[in-house]
């Protein structure tokens, strides 16, 4: 066997250094970005699979506009919307947010969250050059902020809106939502709860107030109950017309 030389020590040490680094609970990815980190590895990791699909049906008839309990559910959960709001308000992240349609002919005017789609085919990740963008195999879409560089590429080509760019140094950090200066976050689906087979946060908080707007669930089984709600009442897609075959669907629109 050949001699260590000693760039391969050097690359052992810088290994060693990474792994203690993280489990601390911090890591530097780049100048001025730090990023929070799990200091353990997911026990229920293996459960990823393409066996399922997560989704969420949203009744729109049953959204009151007032209502921004999903809204605030979300970033309690998450830890958006607080540190970064001090000299920027108009650049608060929103990993969801309340929107509100009219119809142009009758008048009618609905109240409804918007997140991202979780689309079946993302197009944040093709345009993506790290690969910070990804899908995972359970069609769950998100944001590696450790490799984003902050080009915004994923932000142009996103039709819904739903990624927002980080301008400032952040404070209130939560270890299942890593955050930082200089890069792209938005909805994940609250994917450490999923699974650890918790609903989002969104989708619980709707469900404690009894309003019923959101049901979470498996798009893959056909017992689940948002397939059986989706193949008794259907549901849409924003924006169907693009082919992205989006995890969220919506009724009364």
């Amino acid at each position: 066997m050949s001699p260590k030389t000693p760039e391969s020590t050097t690359d052992q040490y810088r290994r060693k250094f990474l792994k203690q680094s993280a489990a601390v609970g911090g890591l530097m990815v780049a100048p001025g970005v730090i990023l929070n980190q799990v200091a353990h590895a997911k026990p229920d990791a293996e459960k990823v699979s393409n066996k399922n699909r997560w989704g969420i049906l949203v009744d729109t008839n049953k959204c009151s506009k007032g209502c921004n309990d999903c809204v605030t559910a979300c970033q309690e959960e998450n830890g958006w919307g607080k540190s970064e709001t001090k000299s920027r308000p108009d650049q608060q992240a929103q990993w969801i947010r309340k929107v509100t349609i009219t119809d142009k002919q009758t008048g009618h005017v609905q109240s409804l969250p918007l997140m991202c789609q979780h689309c079946e085919n993302p197009p944040c990740v093709d345009v993506c050059p790290t690969g910070a963008s990804m899908k995972r195999e359970d069609g769950i879409v998100l944001v590696d902020r450790h490799i984003c560089i902050g080009c915004r590429y994923c932000m142009m080509a996103c039709p819904y809106k739903a990624r927002s760019f980080i301008h400032e140094h952040l404070q209130y950090q939560k270890v299942n939502a890593p955050r930082g200066i200089g890069t792209v976050e938005s909805c994940n689906m609250c994917a450490p709860r999923v699974d650890r087979d918790r609903e989002p946060a969104c989708v619980e908080a709707c469900s404690k107030a009894e309003h019923g707007a959101l049901l979470f669930g498996d798009l893959k089984d056909p017992e689940s109950a948002i397939s059986v709600e989706l193949k008794k009442h259907g549901g849409k897609q924003i924006r169907a017309d693009l082919g992205l075959n989006t995890g969220v669907r919506y009724q009364g629109i």
